[in-house]
């Protein structure tokens, strides 16, 4: 499997400090209960997409005009916004209750992880990526590449390199 900028969720949530929950405030916007998040999302899908994906690191530079196009038109379609907060809702309920109860229970990951993260992103700044997957998994390896959050964008040659020689090896 390979994880692009991202910590166990556990973690994320447990570790939870001021800078991370200042730029990773989306997580606990989406997560409030119907259907508050979602009325703000649908009355204004173009500016909830600017300003998530343009409070990164790298702005929206990554993105070509075809490409914010595909996201707004996706962000659009009836349920997306509700599709989006459940399943952050999910994260910060019944997926932390699994997490540890495989915790609890010894449980560990048994794929091999690639793990990815951005050198200018929160997650690394706020956690340590390796240390975190390797307490829930076996067989961990990772580095963190030059970009922000959004890795297939700002870092693709870097990305298919590293993914291609975990995959088929």
């Amino acid at each position: 499997m390979v994880l692009l900028d991202i910590a166990p969720t556990l973690a994320m949530y447990e570790q939870t400090n001021q800078e991370f929950a200042r730029a990773y405030w989306h997580w606990f916007f989406l997560i409030r209960p119907a259907p508050l998040p979602e009325l703000l999302i649908e009355s204004d899908p173009e500016g909830y997409l600017r300003g998530i994906m343009g409070a990164r690191s790298s702005g929206l530079r990554p993105f070509s005009d075809e490409a914010m196009a595909e996201y707004l038109r996706c962000l659009k379609l009836p349920g997306a916004a509700t599709g989006i907060c459940e399943d952050y809702r999910a994260s910060a309920g019944i997926d932390l209750d699994h997490d540890r109860a495989d915790v609890d229970a010894g449980r560990k990951l048994e794929c091999p992880l690639l793990v990815l993260w951005g050198e200018q992103g929160t997650v690394g700044r706020c956690f340590s990526p390796l240390f975190e997957w390797e307490s829930v998994a076996n067989d961990v390896s990772g580095v963190s590449l030059p970009s922000g959050h959004y890795i297939p964008e700002e870092a693709p040659e870097l990305l298919l390199d590293y993914s291609l020689k975990f995959l088929a090896p």
